[in-house]
């Protein structure tokens, strides 16, 4: 059988992150992130709802620093995923 595979995927869960602190009782808003962290708002909204495609070491370091989680805590990988084809 071929089969083809698509794209690998790396996702941010920022969005979860912040879900989870306010679960927790400590909510977040993303204008107290971008407030706390330096990283401009709109940079702040395209993380949390997944479409920003980069982000540098420095932008990582500093959600990582204000958020207390490590890097892992911010991405999750999706593995490729194999199609039969026909």
């Amino acid at each position: 059988l071929m089969r083809i595979r698509r794209g690998m995927s790396v996702n941010w869960r920022l969005r979860d992150l912040l879900d989870e602190r306010a679960r927790r009782g400590e909510p977040m808003s993303l204008s107290e992130l971008s407030r706390r962290s330096g990283i401009n708002y709109p940079s702040l909204h395209a993380i949390a709802k997944g479409s920003a495609e980069r982000a540098d070491l420095r932008t990582l370091d500093r959600l990582c620093r204000v958020l207390g989680v490590e890097v892992g805590d911010l991405l999750a990988h999706t593995p490729d995923l194999e199609l039969p084809l026909g």
